[in-house]
């Protein structure tokens, strides 16, 4: 009875709280139920609005990271593990607590999200600028302008489909966390390796937008189809 009981709740959290989007990302099980878990626990003084400005702050944890493993030491470095586990804290609560408390601001909360967003991958790209070696700070631009064209075609597709989906098929903001969190690691240990690694992330993001674009296109043309 009691698991039962523990299986309804979080059904009923988890439809409310997530009612908004769709998600298809790996860890999108393991996501929701942590953050079902932790939901209860936030306490009242802290707002949605306060949440997102702590996964801000994550990001220019990252930032910092960058900077002192520039100046400083290498293994400073995973500094930014912490700041991308907070940015994923701020940002991946933020909108379901106002759910999951019943005070959405749809209109406000998207577009509060999506500003949030861009200033924390800018943060992140802009730290690597700083500590990437001569001649390969292009990839940090590359990566920006990519994630921005990632978040462009979130809002096309939601703008077409009118379902909002954050991911790219298996892969989610949190997956790239832990991507970013495997390069930040493996650049400790083997110092320089990060140039490939990012450079390798970049591609695969290009790839994925490439593809991304032509079935949005394809939605697109559908859609238009269907009004004539």
């Amino acid at each position: 009875m009691g698991k039962e009981t523990h299986i309804e709740g979080y059904s009923e959290i988890a439809q409310r709280t997530f009612s908004d989007r769709k998600r298809t990302n790996i860890l999108k099980r393991a996501e929701q139920l942590t953050i079902v878990f932790l939901l209860p626990k936030v306490p009242q003084f802290i707002s949605p609005n306060v949440l997102t400005l702590i996964g801000t702050f994550g990001s220019a944890l990252v930032f910092l990271a960058f900077v002192l493993g520039t100046y400083l030491a290498k293994w400073y470095l995973l500094l930014g593990i912490i700041g991308l586990g907070i940015n994923w804290l701020g940002d991946s609560l933020d909108g379901r607590l106002a759910y999951y408390r019943n005070i959405p601001r749809r209109w406000y909360g998207f577009a509060l999200d999506i500003i949030a967003d861009w200033i924390g991958i800018v943060l992140i790209g802009f730290g690597y600028y700083i500590y990437a070696e001569n001649g390969t700070q292009i990839v940090a631009f590359a990566f920006v302008a990519l994630y921005g064209w990632s978040i462009i075609i979130t809002q096309l597709r939601y703008k077409i489909t009118n379902e909002y989906n954050i991911d790219s098929g298996f892969v989610g903001p949190t997956e790239l966390r832990f991507i970013i969190v495997f390069i930040l690691i493996i650049e400790v240990l083997f110092p320089g390796s990060i140039t490939y690694l990012a450079g390798l992330i970049t591609i695969i993001l290009l790839i994925i937008n490439i593809i991304d674009s032509l079935k949005l296109l394809k939605l697109g043309d559908l859609k238009d189809k269907n009004q004539d």
